[in-house]
């Protein structure tokens, strides 16, 4: 086994049995989505240091946020505006070299997406987000 994925392995949003990289990432990104529809605030900032390194960034082209009380508070917000939507994976994560990217929607659970678009992450050499560019595909207009 390489350091690397020694590496991987023991990152707290991975589990043992994730070893590759590509496993890793789509662990990491699980978490991600799970911290974006969790209003708990306990369970979501565990979500959060799951998934982020404590010196995490977020940035898209409506809100950024730095550190994991950063996203909180971000996460918070987004829920706060928009009660009831969840954030859904779309696509498949594609990952290498300590990238990754996927395809997203929001909007109700049971409905349409409102909101749509891809987000590219750096991942941290323990596997957690480094830093999250969203790009937005689909937006309501206003």
């Amino acid at each position: 086994m390489s350091d690397r994925t020694a590496t991987i392995s023991a990152s707290p949003a991975l589990s043992a049995a994730e070893a590759s990289p590509a496993a890793a990432a789509e662990a990491t990104v699980a978490a991600y989505v799970s911290s974006w529809n969790e209003t708990d605030p306990a369970r979501r900032q565990a979500a959060i240091a799951r998934a982020w390194a404590a010196s995490g960034s977020y940035r898209d082209p409506l809100m950024t946020s730095d550190g994991h009380p950063g996203i909180d508070a971000m996460l918070a917000a987004v829920q706060a505006r928009f009660p009831g939507f969840v954030l859904k994976r779309v696509s498949a994560v594609e990952a290498h070299n300590g990238s990754a990217r996927f395809s997203w929607s929001l909007g109700p659970a049971s409905g349409p997406a409102v909101v749509e678009g891809v987000d590219f992450c750096a991942l941290a050499p323990d596997g957690r987000l480094a830093s999250v560019v969203g790009f937005i595909d689909k937006m309501p207009a206003g």
